[in-house]
């Protein structure tokens, strides 16, 4: 469904009726939250206001209508809307996250599976930088007969990906703003490597920020592999996005992680970042997986070398999302 139909269905409805229909109401719902959801709009100003207003009017339809009980958990309509699954706020700084289809059980077991790994084999230090993973069991729903894999992960406040940060500095961001993203990053990567785990999708929806503390939390680990492992699957509308190692389904490693950060944290630059740090960054995109760096915090040092180098010692830059 395209946006502008999904916008000219909610102006025209009048009932949950006209919404929802009667045959298919979750699918329908599910169409308009895609189609109007935040971080899917067309850049028209007047497009992007129209789809707001439509989809917390959606939103707050369904919720009125709906609470469904999944285990333990009440649910009301999602609070996000992610690549293959909505996240339901289900209290207790908590998200139940719920497959939209069946055939996607297997990658929310990949998720579960990388978060217990990072949490038994990761530095307790760093394990912030990754959700935490609090429950997860099977559901089978009643009407359909289907089972679905449900992920309960705890949450932080105040948190925004990196779509909303490009979103508001359209013409990019000093490169001392992206440094402290991109470090910070890194350890959550260096985290999940020494673990053992690949992520596999560090792509901007997936990458979390806290501008007032600079905290930063990876997210979305449905994509992720052992290392050497191939990844499953790619993020839908993010394929340019990958290096060639996941196109062609070859092992992947450290270094097709480092790859997408630094494609991450390049598209977040502005026009004047330093060429020493763009030469940086190019040095983590090599075609070839063997000719990428492959230990995330060996690299760290690294960029602290080019940014002393850049910016002298480190100092706390304020960082807003209103600029």
């Amino acid at each position: 469904m395209r946006t502008v139909e999904a916008i000219d269905l909610v102006t025209a409805a009048r009932t949950d009726t006209d919404l929802f229909g009667t045959d298919h109401p979750a699918r329908r719902y599910r169409e308009l939250v895609a189609a109007l959801h935040p971080d899917r709009l067309p850049a028209d100003p007047a497009v992007r206001a129209q789809a707001t207003d439509a989809f917390i009017h959606v939103t707050t339809r369904w919720q009125a209508r709906h609470v469904t009980v999944i285990g333990d958990y009440r649910l009301g309509a999602p609070a996000h809307s992610g690549d293959l699954a909505d996240l339901y706020d289900v209290g207790d700084d908590r998200l139940l996250k719920l497959p939209r289809r069946p055939s996607d059980n297997d990658l929310m077991a990949r998720e579960a599976h990388a978060l217990r790994t990072i949490a038994e084999r990761g530095d307790p230090r760093y394990l912030p930088y990754v959700p935490r993973l609090v429950d997860e069991f099977p559901h089978r729903d009643t009407s359909t007969g289907a089972e679905r894999r449900i992920n309960v992960l705890a949450t932080a406040p105040g948190l925004h990906d990196l779509t909303e940060v490009r979103r508001a500095y359209p013409d990019g961001l000093d490169a001392r703003d992206v440094a402290w993203m991109w470090r910070r990053l890194l350890v959550a990567l260096g985290l999940a490597h020494r673990a053992g785990v690949v992520h596999g999708a560090v792509l901007p929806p997936h990458v979390l920020i806290e501008p007032d503390a600079h905290g930063v939390v990876l997210i979305d680990w449905c994509f992720s592999a052992p290392i050497g492992g191939t990844i499953p699957a790619m993020g839908p509308g993010h394929q340019d996005w990958y290096p060639p190692e996941v196109f062609q389904k070859r092992p992947s490693g450290p270094g097709t992680d480092i790859w997408m950060a630094t494609r991450c944290m390049t598209w977040l630059l502005n026009r004047h970042a330093p060429r020493e740090l763009l030469d940086f960054a190019q040095d983590c995109r090599h075609r070839f997986l063997a000719d990428r760096p492959d230990d995330a915090w060996r690299l760290l040092r690294e960029l602290d070398q080019v940014l002393d180098r850049l910016y002298g010692p480190r100092t706390f830059r304020p960082f807003t999302l209103t600029p």
